[in-house]
């Protein structure tokens, strides 16, 4: 009986190559390349394009992820909210973990090379690049890994302009860019205020871990929240969306400020988790809002 339900708890295979992608996480990187996609299109949507771009960019993120969580095997296995990961938890072998990142992330450049263009593909090699070779090994060294990190955060909605697009010079662009780069910022505080205690016992010096008060981390939360707020903005200015996008964007932006601000001052727990929420909250409606006005 014991063998029967520890059988039944255990993660199937496919099950462990899902949490090995990320899938659930990367659908955020799936939405935000269907919105640059969409905001960079100059006529109408061409969906079978805008189909293809998402499934390369998902196949790109998937491998990264893997590959990331191959090299964390050891960290992961610190932390309860990683540990029973496939690869820290000794389910999956390391070959079998970076084989299917490596092929996984092959596959979807190989998508959005032969099918959609190669610049789309260069913006997905510099995502790959820089999450896998430049924040996965910071993160080990250095509380700046959080501002290396936000850069292949930002680049999906790049990937899906460049697709549509077919250029990646123009503020419209960059203005998405920017605007999920530093919106990662505050949200990833948040986060590892709220699990700075595992993020230390598994040596991974995250800002909250470094500023034992939290001060720093109160204030630099509040700085990238003030500067979201006129960056926000910029996509009204650049064309891509109506005035009345900026008059929301700015609601929105000064409604995530204050929850940010009040961290700032009572970092707890609950109030870091309230920036969080505020943080996935406000992005899907900011991206709704800019759709519908464009």
């Amino acid at each position: 009986m014991k063998c029967l339900t520890t059988r039944a708890h255990s993660p199937s295979r496919v099950a462990d190559w899902i949490t090995l992608a990320k899938v659930r996480v990367n659908t955020l990187v799936v939405a935000t390349t269907a919105g640059g996609f969409y905001m960079g299109s100059p006529g109408p949507v061409d969906v079978t394009a805008l189909a293809l771009t998402c499934l390369g960019t998902a196949l790109v993120a998937g491998g990264a992820a893997a590959l990331n969580q191959v090299a964390e095997r050891d960290t992961d296995a610190l932390m309860v909210r990683t540990r029973t990961r496939p690869v820290a938890a000794d389910r999956m072998s390391v070959l079998e973990g970076r084989a299917v990142g490596v092929v996984l992330a092959v596959a979807g450049l190989m998508v959005l090379w032969w099918t959609i263009s190669g610049l789309a593909a260069l913006v997905s090699v510099a995502t790959l690049v820089s999450y896998v070779f430049f924040y996965t090994p910071l993160k080990r060294r250095t509380s700046f890994a959080a501002v290396v990190g936000a850069i292949p955060g930002a680049l999906p909605p790049m990937i899906g302009w460049a697709a549509s697009r077919g250029n990646i010079g123009e503020l419209g662009g960059w203005s998405l860019f920017l605007i999920m780069f530093v919106w990662q910022l505050p949200h990833v505080l948040a986060i590892s205020w709220m699990y700075r205690d595992e993020y230390a016992r598994a040596g991974i010096p995250v800002l909250p871990v470094v500023d034992t008060t939290g001060a720093m981390t109160g204030r630099q939360a509040v700085v990238w929240a003030v500067t979201l707020v006129p960056i926000s903005v910029v996509p009204a200015v650049a064309g891509l969306a109506s005035p009345s996008y900026g008059i929301g964007a700015l609601v929105l932006g000064l409604a995530q400020l204050a929850v940010t601000v009040r961290f700032a001052f009572q970092r707890t727990h609950e109030h870091a988790r309230l920036v969080f929420y505020a943080s996935i909250i406000y992005l899907p409606l900011l991206w709704i809002l800019m759709t519908v006005t464009r």
